[in-house]
């Protein structure tokens, strides 16, 4: 129950939970590879590594290049997704039908992609764990596109944890989190945001990126766990 020395794929590994989670893996001993569609991210994010990593730049809504990433790869013990576009959140009167499609291109194919080509390459007691939100179980006005793909994701995961045994399949399903992933919102109301999350969450704060990549460390470690959601919300389906 150690990453020290395992290798760790991290897809969306070069900013926000994805980042913290390979600094925290690298900080243990893991031999932490990043990939992201940006390669002056990718370099950045790998020299800030505490034990240095690899970087591959890849575009993860292309199915040719994920195979040839874990081709190249060879073996691995774990893998990692963690990629996503910024959110875009909209009442359903004001949602345009084509870019909701789209929202699923890298979230949901790109993960379910990632887990068909790296699971072949996966040694004995590694696993895949993916990443949802909490808005598949406590949704708001606007969120239908967001939560309709972590509750997705998260019966994907459970599917998958008995396709691909003994492979251990699992999720983490973050509440709000200070990451770019709020990046299109306005810096005022983004603020905002957090302020009045914070301000109801019974923990008394919304999540930092370090926090949620405890979860998925944990997830990496843990032999006993598969099929599971794992919740680091601040309490948010509780209120």
């Amino acid at each position: 129950m150690t990453l020290d020395g395992k290798r760790i794929v991290i897809l969306g590994g070069s900013s926000g939970i994805g980042l913290a989670t390979a600094r925290a893996a690298a900080k243990e001993g893991a031999r932490v590879v990043i990939a992201s569609s940006r390669r002056e991210r990718v370099e950045e994010a790998v020299a800030s590594l505490p034990n240095g990593g690899e970087g591959r730049v890849v575009d993860l809504s292309d199915e040719g290049a994920i195979k040839a990433l874990f081709e190249n790869l060879e073996s691995i013990d774990h893998m990692v997704f963690t990629a996503a576009d910024p959110l875009q959140l909209a009442l359903l009167a004001q949602t345009d039908i084509e870019q909701a499609r789209s929202f699923f291109n890298l979230r949901y194919w790109g993960a379910l992609t990632a887990v068909k080509y790296a699971s072949p390459h996966i040694r004995q007691g590694g696993s895949i764990v993916l990443t949802s939100g909490v808005a598949g179980q406590r949704p708001s006005a606007g969120w239908s596109i967001a939560s309709s793909i972590c509750g997705a994701m998260e019966g994907l995961t459970r599917a998958l944890a008995v396709e691909l045994a003994p492979i251990r399949v699992n999720i983490v399903s973050p509440g709000v989190v200070k990451s770019p992933l709020w990046a299109p919102m306005p810096a005022a109301e983004r603020e905002a945001l957090y302020a009045q999350t914070a301000k109801r969450l019974p923990v008394g704060h919304v999540g930092e990126v370090e926090e949620i990549a405890e979860a998925y460390l944990y997830l990496m470690r843990q032999t006993y766990a598969t099929g599971e959601v794992m919740v680091v919300d601040g309490g948010t389906v509780l209120v």
